[in-house]
């Protein structure tokens, strides 16, 4: 993946996850906790959901899975940049990875994904 040094950090951070199985483990183990507990009180949870749809999805190319478990991973570890307790603040740093991690998976996120989002939302998950 090629960068533009006009590039901010997260996406340069984004930009070279790699694919990794601790991740991957950590989403699959955590991702729905947390994505319950915030839907709708956090303006990118839509877009996370249609990540972790095509992180999951088998033909999704494994250099994109890496990316996208990691910016999820980023979304729901306790211990990141800005504590999501604080009111306001506390999901900016979690937007900004999702967003560049959306950014970087254009090709990848498919009109599927983005239904099963959803469809989580209209309570069909």
């Amino acid at each position: 993946m090629k960068h533009n040094e006009d590039k901010n950090t997260v996406e340069l951070a984004v930009g070279n996850l790699e694919y990794n199985t601790a991740n991957e483990e950590l989403v699959t183990a955590n991702f729905w906790t947390k994505t319950k507990r915030f839907a709708g009180k956090i303006p990118f949870t839509k877009d996370a959901i249609a990540m972790y749809y095509c992180a999951v999805d088998a033909k999704t190319p494994l250099w994109a899975k890496g990316i996208a478990f990691g910016a999820l991973a980023y979304f729901i570890s306790p211990v990141d940049a800005i504590p999501d307790v604080l009111i306001g603040l506390g999901f900016t740093d979690d937007a900004a990875v999702i967003a560049a991690g959306i950014r970087a998976l254009s090709g990848q996120v498919t009109d599927q994904h983005k239904e099963k989002s959803e469809a989580f939302f209209n309570g069909k998950k």
